[in-house]
C-alpha cells in the first residue's frame, strides 16, 4: 500500500488516494477501511473504489503534529476483519493553522487584529483567498481553547479599551 499525499494538516479533510500493492489486493465484494493510529487518538474511515487497485477516503483531523501507524483493514460479510498493509503517516500544522492560532491568540488585541489589514492589501489573489478562508475556518474547528474563550477576547480585554472596529468584529465572527 502507499498513500498519496504521505501527510496531511491538523484538521484533515484532504482527499487521500491508497494505491494497493499487486498483494493487497483482494475479490470485488470486500469493503476496506484505514485505522489512523496516533499516540492519543484513533480514527477509522471508510474507503471509496476508484479502481481495483486505487480507494480514496477524506483524512480525518488530529489532535497533534505527529506520525501515526495507518492499517489498511480489509472486511467481507461474515468473515473477521483483517490487516492488509500498514503505512505511515503525518499530521502536521500548516499556514491556516497557524493564521487560526494566530486569530485565537489575537482575540481582543486590536494592534495585532490592525496587522491582518496588511495582509489585506499583501495578500494572495481572491481565488486563494477563498480557499485559504475554509481552510482557516477548518483549523479553527480543531483549535484546542479554553472553554471560557470567545471572539471578543477575555474579560480584561473587554472592560480596558475598545475592543475592535465593526470590520474586525465582522472577521471575527465569520471565523468561527
Amino acid at each position: 500500500m502507499k498513500l498519496n499525499p504521505q501527510q496531511a494538516p491538523l484538521y484533515g479533510d484532504c482527499v487521500v488516494t491508497v494505491l494497493l500493492a499487486e498483494e493487497d489486493k483482494v475479490e470485488e465484494d470486500v469493503v476496506f477501511y484505514l485505522v489512523f493510529s496516533g499516540s492519543t487518538l484513533h480514527h477509522c474511515a471508510s474507503t471509496r473504489k476508484v479502481s481495483s487497485d486505487t480507494l480514496e477516503t477524506i483524512a480525518p483531523g488530529h489532535d497533534c503534529c505527529e506520525t501515526v501507524k495507518v492499517l489498511l483493514c480489509a472486511s467481507r460479510g461474515g468473515l473477521p476483519v483483517s490487516v492488509v498493509a500498514e503505512e505511515d503517516f503525518r499530521f502536521v500544522q500548516d499556514e491556516a493553522y497557524d493564521a487560526a492560532q494566530f486569530l485565537a491568540t489575537s482575540a481582543g488585541n486590536q494592534q495585532a487584529l490592525n496587522f491582518t489589514r496588511f495582509l489585506d492589501r499583501s495578500g494572495p489573489p481572491s481565488g486563494d483567498v477563498d480557499s485559504l478562508d475554509e481552510k482557516v475556518a477548518l483549523a479553527f474547528r480543531h483549535l484546542k481553547l479554553p472553554a471560557e474563550w470567545n471572539v471578543l477576547g477575555t474579560d480584561e480585554a473587554l472592560h480596558g479599551e475598545r475592543f475592535c472596529d465593526s470590520a474586525d468584529l465582522v472577521l471575527g465572527l465569520l471565523l468561527c
